[in-house]
């Protein structure tokens, strides 16, 4: 079973990977289109997901082996940075993060992510707006149905133009969230 699905929140990719597995559906591979391939089990199975910042050959060589020899595979994952997901057989040792520590360090890393993420977009968005309005100027004045015809053609394009604005403010919820969960847990 193949599916298509995007996430701008890593949650939410955890949470929804997990009701799949509910279903007795256990994912062999993602690809970077964002296709989830999935094959039917009897057996239960666990998903986790971690970001890392970029890691060296020998560095990421070590995260995956502590990992698998606590029984986790790899299903995907870059050593150059990104969501690294973990599944295994559930055998009642679930969590990949030992401690409050870890889980903060986690929810750290994430927020920067996001923060630099949502940064990039905001500057690009800035920088494709400065030149140019969002709707063509003699739109405005044209009247009737002609005008009504144009501002439904045009309406996609802007849309389009508005993504890195949307993304950057999307993104900047997710640092947010990631800022309070990680607030929560240094504190306690």
């Amino acid at each position: 079973m193949k599916r298509f699905k995007v996430f701008f929140n890593i949650e939410k990719e955890e949470q929804w990977l997990e009701e799949q597995l509910q279903k007795g559906y256990r994912c062999t591979s993602i690809s970077g289109l964002g296709i989830y391939t999935f094959e039917q089990t009897d057996k239960q199975y666990v998903i986790r997901l971690d970001y890392q910042d970029y890691l060296s050959k020998q560095k990421f060589a070590e995260y995956k082996g502590i990992y698998e020899d606590f029984g986790w595979t790899h299903i995907r994952g870059s050593r150059l940075s990104g969501i690294q997901r973990w599944q295994k057989e559930d055998n009642g040792q679930n969590e990949i993060f030992s401690d409050r520590q870890s889980r903060a360090s986690y929810y750290k890393r994430l927020m920067n992510y996001s923060l630099w993420l949502g940064m990039i977009c905001l500057a690009y968005s800035f920088m494709l707006y400065s030149d140019s309005p969002l709707y063509h100027e003699g739109l405005w004045s044209m009247e009737g149905s002609l005008f009504w015809k144009a501002l439904l053609f045009e309406t996609p394009f802007v849309l389009l133009k508005l993504l890195p604005a949307l993304m950057a403010i999307v993104l900047g919820s997710s640092c947010y969230k990631a800022y309070q969960k990680y607030s929560m847990l240094k504190n306690l």
